[in-house]
């Protein structure tokens, strides 16, 4: 019986053990991102003469037709080592936090852009430069408008990631943590006057974001313009029911200039059900409010097709899974061991 005990005993240290452990590293992969701030460069915007508002540090310009200009933009570099830094213009968009997104690039646009950023500025030279020790270069990209009238905002970033640096750690077997950094500085054309903006509801389908089911509805900013500050109150009912399936809210939406906004109400733990729906949206901010009413269709088989790959089936988070997994290893061992010696002791009695 001592033998049982101390076996248990063991169990229950190395169970304490390993959660211990399994938080510890939670913990440490939490904080290993704010370690440290040495980014080890930075970037400062060249403002030319056609700035708009001489207090903003990104290219806030006042554009004309058919206007050809160079930007410049410093990278310094404030280490002991030489870096690398790769440039890029990037085209904005509105991403599915309902803020303008200037850092990762897009493949699709809304159909209602015709000018992308990234088409009208092109970096001159190497994409990937080379900044010496406690040093600096100066970048350059060319601006070419269209030759033709419109009045409206194009808006982009000039975008700056560092890609010398190594991961933090070589151990084989582990997730090695890589540090990225990066700056983006803002490029805004304005040409002639800016527009009344103009906002449509395009669509609402179902799908997920990040593997969670939920309804879309498809808000399209259709103008040349930004549209800040937006606050959303949504409702959805069932056709056939009349009840309210699902509300939500949103305020703080940034929509980028002629872009789409897929907007996630996401519905947690709530399977999407088949049937017909109506949806109203109120969008507004201190200058502009739309209605927009919609009906939708959500067929069996997209309902099941989403359910099924929705990760809000699993009421159990993954870090209880390996430590419960573990765990069930842990004890199919001691049970071996105890069997192993009490079949020894028996053997040895005899």
């Amino acid at each position: 019986m001592r033998t049982v005990k101390q076996l248990w005993y063991g169990l229950g240290l190395v169970v304490a053990l390993l959660l211990s452990l399994q938080w510890g590293q939670v913990a440490q992969a939490a904080t290993s991102t704010n370690k440290s701030n040495n980014i080890g460069f930075s970037v400062a915007a060249k403002i030319p003469d056609n700035q708009l508002n001489k207090k903003n540090s990104f290219f806030d310009l006042k554009m004309t037709k058919g206007q050809s200009e160079t930007l410049q933009t410093t990278v310094y570099n404030v280490t002991n080592q030489d870096i690398k830094v790769r440039t890029a213009i990037h085209t904005a968009y509105t991403n599915e936090n309902g803020l303008i997104e200037y850092v990762t690039p897009t493949k699709t646009f809304d159909q209602s852009l015709n000018y992308k950023m990234s088409d009208l500025t092109t970096i001159q030279g190497a994409k990937t430069i080379t900044i010496p020790a406690n040093s600096s270069k100066v970048v350059s990209a060319k601006v070419q408008m269209p030759n033709r009238n419109f009045n409206g905002v194009i808006l982009g970033g000039w975008y700056f990631k560092r890609v010398d640096q190594k991961v933090t750690s070589d151990v084989k077997g582990t997730m090695n943590v890589k540090n990225q950094y990066s700056y983006v500085i803002g490029l805004k054309y304005t040409v002639g006057q800016v527009p009344t903006p103009k906002l449509k509801l395009a669509k609402v389908t179902v799908g997920m974001s990040n593997y969670h089911r939920g309804i879309f509805p498809y808000l399209r900013n259709t103008s040349v313009v930004i549209v800040p500050n937006l606050k959303m109150a949504t409702t959805i009912t069932s056709k056939n029911s009349g009840k309210v399936v699902k509300t939500a809210k949103k305020s703080n939406v940034q929509l980028a200039p002629n872009s789409v906004y897929r907007y996630p109400m996401l519905t947690g733990k709530t399977k999407l059900q088949a049937g017909k729906y109506h949806l109203k949206m109120v969008v507004k901010n201190s200058d502009h409010k739309w209605v927009f009413e919609k009906d939708f269709t959500i067929t069996a088989q997209a309902a099941k097709r989403v359910n099924e790959k929705s990760v809000d089936n699993s009421g159990i988070n993954v870090i209880w899974f390996i430590v419960f997994g573990a765990l069930g290893m842990l004890i199919l061992v001691l049970l071996g061991l105890w069997l192993f010696f009490f079949i020894k002791k028996r053997r040895q009695n005899n």
